[in-house]
């Protein structure tokens, strides 16, 4: 017959061949003559309870009553009453004989006689289900009785279904009528199903048909009899089988013993209100009950009960049963930050909850809310997002980071409050291998170029971290536009010892993506001058990244050597085991807590007498962290250049300055105007190298002509140490170096690079020969335009920028002039 019924809700009988429902296997129990289904929608799938109720005639006393049940059930609407969506009455064939059929469509739910089977609590966690549920049918009941002024008649264990949030509900309504108080002489039924209702579950007067007694009665007094029966079975376990059985109270809860009574009372009109058992019974007291309540309020609640209830909730969540928690507690939960009645700690309790579901269950009831809150305006919740995206990043699929996070994500990287910068830029080691590469060149790196030059040395100093992290997840064009200039131009000029090590440990780990040539003509020199860093976990990483490269190099000659050329022409060679520590760095790192001011520069008093070391290790596995790191200077650097002054002549800006000058702007474009070196301008090559050997700063706008003539004293003699003139004050005249023949347009005097006693490289192609009077910097061409200085000089010289300096000024050098007069 069951599968008959299917053919036939599938299309192939009269009248249901519209029928949008499939219908599914059945329970084992239901109320009444129904059977109970699983069904689903054939639209979209989506589960839905169908009832069935069959007849052999359309007089049919049974389908009479359910006719009944279907129109109250359509017309009485509440949260605690099952929800209809759809019925009808087919003829269908049953062999010789036709039967009619009356099909109900509800939300899906289950008899909760198979819920408490399936659930099987025990102890208090079965108590406070039990009273959370018994709650939800008494203000149903409540409802009915006293709003409505209608009489259910059979409330039972088989009148009440579970849904998938395991909420109660009550249903089974062939049975209910109206109260009719209005003739109570009258001696008619007043309900006139009365007869579906099993012996055991009717009270006295009612077994009596004493309708004058009924009517004389409140409206809830059947009703209130039918709730004790209800609690009699739930907490028995075993279906009521005489009225007899309800004197036994072994199974029944002290606290809920008393009110349990008086809802048996003998006389009807003593017989307990529904409404007042759930104002005043003790035992709906708990808390699975106030936690529920508590958030079904949320948006009634000020920010500090939130708050409070929120920070509460996980332990809370901790004590009640997992799968309540999870199909009751969450869902509400979920819903109530999708729009916005929750606070950002309710965040971290979602994710909380959701890392007890099943990674597919995660989809789909957690995912969904997440994306939808990183659109949100309201920074805690973006910032705890940020915080746990670790939890849920895996997660998300490709496509959803890509179109609808990473868009909302980048709006941190400009935000003006540092914590949400240092956050994003975290996300990203999560969220960058899910980026297609459009996404990846067209907008992230513009968006960490600009973080490369951040006000807070920290975050120069995770980014340089995060682009070494991801460029496995580069195309080669990228990395060869971004990487080498990235990490040499910007990490190793850096003002901040950490950032300069980072940068070390970046080109060290993405070793395999360089060529021979940018090996030796833009790596290498980068990396030997920070051999003499003033900061000694920076020259012991630049050592083991020198030894690392030089490997690299002797291996290239070796293949060259045995003639294996093509192999030749790629590195491509594999970290040693000391080396591949290294891979480990990115991760641990990106941990910055420090502030802007925590890392400003030492004034020159103090920074004589001490030195500020970054904490982190000296080995090559070490993970250097960035966490309360501040610039590491030597005393001699401070002495020569005071707080004020210090900034980087390569035109990425003054990166520890609360006053950013305005040329850092013009850097933050990317680095799409970031040209390679090229081979064919052997001065560049030059210029390269001896810009990496100076750590130059920025002379104070406000500098005095004292200082000037202390620059103008400075010794040029080639047997000073390497960093010797870096500790000196800025100088106040460009020059080329000593080793090559200055140009026509240039004054012998003015040897801005004369001072730096390393020679120049010798190359395989073009003589080096002085660049042209007016040609451009090498370092402003790769990372932007020089800042400009109070060195009067370098105007004069064709290398700065901006309009020249009145001529009177000029005579600042004359001393410098009669200095070199000899020549």
């Amino acid at each position: 017959m069951f599968k008959f019924l299917k053919e036939v809700v599938a299309g192939s009988g009269s009248g249901l061949k519209d029928f949008p429902y499939t219908i599914g296997d059945p329970y084992a129990t239901a109320w009444g003559s129904w059977t109970h289904h699983r069904g689903t929608s054939k639209d979209d799938g989506s589960p839905v309870s169908i009832f069935s109720l069959s007849g052999s005639n359309p007089q049919d006393r049974h389908l009479v009553a359910g006719r009944n049940g279907v129109k109250r059930l359509r017309t009485v609407r509440h949260p605690n009453i099952l929800s209809f969506l759809h019925s009808t009455e087919a003829e269908v064939p049953d062999g010789p004989a036709m039967r009619h059929t009356i099909y109900i469509v509800t939300e899906p739910v289950m008899p909760l006689s198979e819920k408490v089977k399936e659930l099987n609590l025990g102890g208090t966690q079965r108590d406070e289900y039990f009273a959370w549920g018994l709650h939800q049918i008494s203000k149903a009941v409540s409802f009915l009785n006293n709003d409505c002024k209608l009489v259910h008649g059979n409330v039972c264990l088989a009148s009440v279904v579970v849904t998938q949030t395991l909420d109660w509900k009550l249903h089974a309504f062939d049975v209910l009528s109206e109260f009719d108080a209005s003739n109570e002489a009258s001696g008619s039924p007043m309900l006139q199903f009365e007869w579906l209702v099993g012996t055991q579950y009717k009270p006295m007067e009612l077994t009596k048909s004493d309708w004058a007694s009924i009517r004389k009665s409140p409206p809830w007094a059947i009703d209130s009899w039918g709730l004790g029966c209800l609690i009699y079975e739930l907490f028995s376990g075993a279906k009521l089988a005489r009225t007899e059985d309800l004197r036994n109270t072994a199974s029944i809860p002290k606290s809920l013993l008393p009110d349990y009574q008086r809802l048996l009372n003998s006389t009807p009109s003593r017989r307990l209100n529904p409404s007042k058992l759930i104002d005043n019974s003790e035992f709906f007291q708990n808390k699975l009950v106030e936690t529920i309540q508590f958030m079904e309020v949320l948006n009634l609640k000020d920010s500090v009960e939130k708050d409070s209830f929120f920070r509460k909730l996980p332990n809370i969540a901790e004590q009640l049963p997992r799968e309540i928690v999870l199909k009751k507690l969450l869902p509400v939960l979920a819903s109530s930050l999708e729009f916005g009645s929750a606070a950002a700690p309710a965040l971290t309790v979602l994710l909380k909850m959701g890392s007890w579901l099943p990674a597919d269950q995660f989809s789909i009831k957690v995912l969904p809310t997440i994306v939808k809150l990183f659109a949100s305006n309201d920074r805690a919740i973006r910032a705890c997002l940020l915080q746990h995206i670790d939890q849920f990043g895996e997660s998300l699929s490709a496509q959803t980071v890509d179109e609808q996070v990473f868009p909302n994500v980048a709006t941190g990287f400009s935000d003006t409050t540092v914590s949400i910068r240092e956050l994003t830029l975290k996300s990203m080691l999560v969220l960058a291998p899910k980026l297609s590469q459009r996404t990846i060149s067209g907008s992230l790196l513009k968006y960490l170029s600009k973080l490369q030059v951040d006000e807070d040395p920290g975050i120069r100093t995770n980014t340089t971290i995060l682009l070494g992290n991801i460029a496995s997840h580069m195309n080669d064009g990228t990395r060869k536009r971004v990487l080498i200039n990235a990490f040499t131009v910007r990490a190793l000029r850096d003002t901040f010892p950490p950032a300069r090590a980072a940068g070390i440990m970046a080109l060290s780990v993405t070793s395999s993506y360089y060529e021979m040539t940018e090996i030796a003509t833009r790596i290498l020199p980068n990396i030997v001058v920070l051999t003499f860093d003033p900061d000694s976990d920076v020259r012991t990483k630049a050592f083991q990244a020198t030894d690392q490269f030089l490997q690299i190099a002797r291996q290239h000659h070796e293949k060259l050597t045995t003639g294996d050329t093509m192999v030749a022409e790629s590195t491509g060679v594999q970290l040693n085991t000391g080396n591949s520590g290294l891979l480990g760095w990115a991760m641990s790192s990106i941990t910055q807590k420090g502030k802007p001011s925590d890392h400003g520069s030492i004034s020159t008093a103090n920074a004589s007498n001490s030195q500020v070391s970054a904490t982190s290790a000296a080995t090559p596995g070490t993970q250097a962290s960035t966490a309360g790191y501040a610039p590491s200077t030597s005393s001699s650097l401070d002495k020569a250049a005071p707080a004020s002054a210090r900034s980087s002549v390569d035109g990425w800006g003054e990166l520890e300055d609360d006053n950013i000058h305005e040329e850092n702007g013009s850097d933050k474009e990317g680095w799409d105007d970031v040209d390679p070196f090229d081979d064919k301008a052997s001065p560049s090559l030059l210029s390269n190298i001896q810009a990496a050997q100076k750590r130059p700063v920025v002379q104070p706008k406000q500098a005095v002509a004292s200082a000037r003539s202390h620059q103008l004293k400075a010794p040029k003699s080639e047997d000073d140490p390497l960093w010797g003139p870096i500790a000196a004050a800025p100088p106040k005249s460009a020059s080329k170096s000593a080793d090559i023949k200055p140009s026509t347009s240039h004054n012998d005097e003015d040897d801005l690079w004369g001072s730096i006693p390393a020679p120049a490289p010798k190359t395989s192609g073009k003589p080096l020969k002085a660049p042209a009077a007016n040609s451009d910097d090498l370092w402003g061409a790769i990372a932007a335009p020089p800042p400009s200085t109070k060195a009067r000089p370098l105007a004069s010289s064709g290398r700065g920028r901006g309009t020249k300096p009145a001529q009177p000024k000029l005579g600042a050098q004359r001393i410098g002039r009669t200095s070199s007069t000899g020549m």
